[in-house]
């Protein structure tokens, strides 16, 4: 008996089909894209967000090369991401028994992360704004701008303090004071629309 030989060719390593990445459940997947979407529309890179979203919605911690797989993106991108997340201080590296890797996770706490969000943000991009606002107001050329500039930046400096004291002040408040600020706004407001419409 002649023994058969398997004709089909055989593809390089180099030339075989690179694996999938894992079906993320519908809902996570629903969830993680529209992160995703909603960050690049706030100004943050879409992968950061979509990596910051499958942390917290699965609520475990993850490696690099998980994430790469799950997310269907470059190490490079998910490693640049990360460094970017735990700058903001909304990751950070834990170690799990048995495993050298580093795995990173996040916060279960959505007011926790709201305040991580408000405060980085603020000091990136509000924090800057009203140094600025104060230097034009004790620039020494002040003097040669029209009244109206001048009134305008000390408008906009008197709004941008007065704003953040407020944020200050909100993100020393447990959450549950929080919520019931809210709902007390919520009814103010009604209160308000009402009277006017009388």
């Amino acid at each position: 008996m002649v023994p058969t030989v398997d004709t089909k060719p055989t593809l390089p390593l180099d030339d075989a089909p690179a694996p999938t990445a894992p079906r993320l459940p519908a809902v996570t997947e629903r969830f993680v894209l529209h992160w995703g979407e909603m960050g690049a529309r706030w100004g943050v890179n879409r992968t950061m967000s979509q990596i910051h979203a499958l942390l917290f919605v699965t609520g475990r911690p993850m490696h690099a090369d998980e994430l790469c797989e799950q997310l269907g993106v470059a190490r490079s991108n998910v490693s640049t991401s990360l460094r970017e997340l735990q700058g903001w201080g909304l990751v950070k590296v834990v170690h799990l028994l048995g495993d050298r890797r580093d795995h990173f996770e996040t916060s279960g706490d959505v007011w926790d992360l709201l305040r991580t969000i408000v405060r980085g943000r603020k000091q990136r991009e509000f924090d800057p704004t009203i140094q600025a606002l104060r230097d034009c107001l004790a620039h020494p050329e002040l003097g040669r701008e029209s009244a109206v500039s001048r009134q305008r930046i000390t408008e906009t400096l008197v709004l941008m303090e007065t704003t953040s004291a407020w944020v200050d002040e909100m993100l020393r408040l447990p959450p549950e004071t929080l919520v019931k600020i809210m709902k007390l706004g919520a009814r103010i407001q009604g209160l308000l629309r009402g009277k006017a419409k009388s």
